[in-house]
């Protein structure tokens, strides 16, 4: 039997590496621009450990920083943070509307697990939810 828990260490990124690319795409929406220093102030950390997470991130092709020390996501880091913030949505609407969980512990638990889940069980709960709504 294959060893499931070691499908774990097989997630592009970690908790804290998603809300760093989150923090980018946000600090770009909101201001057109993001640095190191603003990466840090949005996530509460110091601006060490936001620079090592983020050095990390641009090694891993996810973001890119210009002879300026601005920040972007890169194509893929682009599409990895929307299908995070996809997948916490579904599994937040989930939670809410089919489970009945109170909404702050929903937001909590959502935010647990939006870049756990694979592309293949978000899909099957989106088609879910569609279909649930659709008989309700």
């Amino acid at each position: 039997m294959e060893d499931v828990w070691k499908k774990f260490e097989e997630n592009n990124i970690t908790h804290s590496a998603a809300h760093h690319l989150l923090a980018v795409q946000e600090l770009r929406n909101e201001r057109g621009y993001a640095r190191v220093t603003d990466v840090a102030k949005y996530l509460n950390i110091t601006t060490g450990s936001a620079s090592t997470n983020l050095k990390n991130l641009k090694q891993k092709g996810l973001i890119e920083e210009d002879d300026n020390r601005f920040l972007n996501l890169s194509e893929q880091g682009a599409a990895l943070a929307e299908a995070v913030v996809n997948r916490k949505k579904l599994f937040f609407e989930f939670l809410t509307d089919i489970l009945g969980v109170n909404p702050e512990q929903a937001e909590i638990d959502a935010c647990k697990t939006e870049h756990l889940i694979s592309g293949e069980t978000a899909g099957k709960l989106k088609s879910f939810l569609k279909d649930y709504k659709a008989a309700a």
